[in-house]
């Protein structure tokens, strides 16, 4: 379900801008845009994740499937710049699915095989990232809507699918609300940020999502004012960039933590980025 969802996702990164331009839109007006989805998501998760230990994470995550179809279909319709932010702000709230998709998969695995289940996230995260791209680009030769109506068709198939396949894990509500991760728990926040070394990673961790994601808003159009690099051009290259960080992070980053250990190894990728 993450990796139909992610490749949806990923549909959409590199068609974005140029669909924005197309509209006027300028670069702050880019910025925002892309800001409208993220903070949509922060605020309503967990609000999403409280109603999923009441009523259970299979519903939530049909729901939350169903306003992603909706909101993919507004962007491929959509006749001007407003309504693209109408669109991305709709996603945004109905974005619950990776946060309960996660609680999920705590529900049905026993603690020691936890890690191995949420790395199994973490790779569909990667591998929507290279697909959904790549197919956006393609798609882009026909329209900056017609990517958009195949994520929504995307969106489609995964309701389908969830609806016969995703059982609702046999728990209790309380066991739910141990399983869910709480994005605002004090006790937690002041563990974080209590110790001197876990403060210092959340910190170096937060800088650099940041700059990362300054890159991502203008990567599309950067690469078109200065390479002539068109909507299929920047999908190839984050395809690209997606292999990169699945081939890093899905095998090559244990063997180089064990070699030369985890502070250096934050240093040297910190610096290389």
């Amino acid at each position: 379900v993450v990796f139909i969802d992610l490749v949806g996702f990923g549909i959409v990164i590199p068609i974005l801008p140029y669909y924005a331009k197309e509209y006027g839109a300028s670069a702050p007006q880019l910025g925002w845009l892309m800001t409208s989805y993220s903070a949509f998501q922060f605020l309503c998760a967990p609000l999403w994740g409280r109603l999923s230990d009441r009523i259970g994470r299979r519903p939530v995550l049909l729901a939350s499937m169903l306003g992603t179809t909706v909101s993919m279909v507004m962007l491929g319709l959509a006749p001007s710049l407003l309504w693209l932010f109408i669109g991305r702000t709709f996603a945004g709230i109905c974005g619950a699915n990776i946060s309960t998709a996660t609680a999920y998969i705590a529900d049905v695995t026993p603690p020691q095989d936890r890690a191995k289940g949420m790395g199994m996230i973490g790779a569909a995260f990667g591998l929507g990232f290279i697909f959904g791209p790549a197919i956006g680009g393609i798609l882009s030769r026909f329209g900056y809507g017609a990517p958009m109506f195949a994520a929504a068709g995307l969106s489609l198939l995964n309701i389908v699918f969830a609806y016969f396949k995703l059982e609702e894990p046999p728990i209790t509500q309380e066991l739910r609300e141990q399983n869910r991760t709480k994005r605002f728990d004090r006790e937690a926040l002041k563990e974080t940020f209590g110790d001197s070394k876990t403060r210092a990673a959340t910190l170096v961790f937060f800088i650099v999502t940041l700059a990362i994601t300054q890159m991502e808003v203008c990567f599309a159009l950067f690469m078109q004012a200065r390479h002539g690099y068109d909507a299929q051009g920047a999908g190839w290259l984050l395809a690209f960039m997606g292999t990169i960080m699945v081939l890093v992070q899905g095998g090559l980053i244990s063997k180089l933590s064990k070699r030369f250990g985890e502070g250096r190894l934050i240093l040297f990728g910190t610096l290389l980025m």
